[in-house]
């Protein structure tokens, strides 16, 4: 048995997919004839339905949340540190459901999927499409399931974005709302970050005005650095400095060789850019920051958060972390104080923690004692 396979509890997950001919109308005003989900389940359905937990989601995630593909796999899903048997989200206790959004490049209809009206890769003519999109579409495969309420909605970062927004858009079906890492929109300078890494992927002279793959090339250099910039903010400055100090790579003083990186830290992010450039599809990482910089909880109530919230009936957990800087802990207190405002059931709670925004899918041992609790409550 290897290292993954005793680390995840849940063993072999087989992806499953749902293809949707009636039309999906989109926040845009243009339309998706059809559509197709690709999505994984864990655990299983009570007879009354009670017991369905939806996990949305964060930028460069998909519906691999949990357990392996595989017995030869290395890597369990992204988030299997608090799903699956005995852990949080108590795959003894819920079914759980996560699926690759559209505009994904995991198998759901996205830009490199096949268009029916053109019989090439979708590329730049994929519509933009929003968190409140992802909603709706994540409404289907529910009633596709046969679920007509969540006990739970949770996600963290743009995850929890989509939690915020099934809890206004379809009150009655969400009874409990986890919300981590997150906000009720970006910052301009999150926007600015944003911008620079679309801008890196515009500038790579394989970018083919998005549509490269009919060009049978790829934008990699492009994508490689934009990952760069988006790890690099994920991180926190006391956990690079932990990690990486200013030690140097060996033979990185090698005079014959000016483009090799010196420092660790620059190999580690060079690392991280060249394998997510070869396994995320660019125009998917432009649509999804995109659908980032638009939400605006608040922006059909006057700019006022409380009153968007005011028709959710949900029982929220809002969760932050202390080193996060780019889903500051004032975000988090944001959504809690119109929460109360809005005289909503809701728990909060700032964690201490030094790995910035990635904080939220790594094991610490507070976060998945008090996200574990909670869940406890939600089951029972």
């Amino acid at each position: 048995m290897t290292a993954a396979s005793r680390a995840s509890r849940l063993g072999v997950i087989k992806p499953q997919h749902v293809h949707f001919h009636d039309a999906l109308y989109l926040e845009s005003g243009e339309v998706l004839d059809e559509f197709e989900l690709v999505y994984e389940t864990y655990g299983a359905l009570q007879p009354d339905g009670n017991n369905a937990v939806l996990i949305c989601h964060a930028l460069s995630g998909n519906h691999h949340a949990a357990g392996l593909h595989s017995e030869a796999d290395t890597k369990p899903g992204w988030w299997d540190t608090v799903i699956g048997p005995g852990k949080p989200i108590d795959t003894n206790r819920f079914f759980v459901v996560c699926t690759n959004n559209i505009g994904g490049c995991s198998g759901s209809t996205g830009p490199a999927s096949i268009s029916k009206t053109t019989g090439k890769p979708w590329g730049s003519l994929f519509p933009q499409v929003t968190v409140a999109d992802w909603v709706e579409s994540q409404k289907r495969l529910a009633q596709h399931l046969g679920i007509s309420q969540w006990a739970a909605v949770v996600g963290g970062s743009l995850g929890g974005m989509q939690a915020l927004q099934w809890s206004v858009t379809y009150p009655d079906w969400v009874t409990h709302c986890v919300v981590i890492a997150a906000a009720p929109g970006l910052t301009a300078q999150n926007i600015a970050f944003n911008e620079i890494a679309r801008q890196a992927i515009f500038s790579d002279p394989d970018w083919c005005d998005g549509d490269y793959i009919d060009a049978n090339t790829a934008p990699e250099k492009g994508m490689a650095l934009a990952r760069m910039v988006g790890h690099l903010t994920y991180m926190s400055a006391d956990n690079m400095s932990d990690r990486f100090g200013r030690e140097l790579r060996q033979g990185s003083f090698d005079p014959d060789d000016d483009e090799q990186p010196i420092f660790q830290v620059e190999s580690y992010l060079r690392y991280q850019g060249s394998q997510f450039a070869t396994r995320f599809d660019a125009n998917t990482y432009v649509l999804m920051t995109r659908a980032l910089d638009r939400f605006d909880l608040a922006a059909t109530s006057d700019g006022d958060l409380a009153k968007a919230l005011e028709h959710a009936s949900a029982e929220f957990l809002i969760l932050s972390f202390s080193s996060d800087w780019r889903f500051s802990p004032a975000r988090s207190r944001e959504i809690t104080t119109a929460l109360l405002a809005a005289g909503k059931r809701v728990t909060y709670s700032n964690l201490e923690s030094d790995a910035g925004h990635d904080a939220f899918l790594l094991e610490d041992a507070d976060y998945i004692a008090l996200l574990h609790a909670w869940m406890q409550r939600v089951a029972a």
